[in-house]
């Protein structure tokens, strides 16, 4: 991978990241509740909102469901 490709990938992270982080917030929910609530731990949450993860499309599924979108309403937002 380039590092440009590197760079993209980090951005694309940090984007869906802040997008959780706001949609989260929005609805008055704790780091810990909306983990809770998505069935994920609240670290791994927490690393999401950060970008420090590479989410999985099927966390991504989870966290949309939890906000009661769909993914292309989660993802319009990056």
């Amino acid at each position: 991978m380039t590092t440009i490709g590197i760079m993209a990938d980090s951005d694309i992270l940090e984007r869906f990241g802040e997008r959780v982080r706001k949609l989260r917030k929005k609805r008055g929910w704790s780091q810990e509740e909306f983990a809770h609530q998505c069935g994920l731990d609240r670290t791994y949450v927490g690393g999401v909102e950060r970008g420090e993860r590479n989410i999985a499309l099927r966390n991504i599924e989870r966290i949309a469901e939890t906000l009661e979108m769909t993914l292309s309403q989660l993802m319009g937002g990056i």
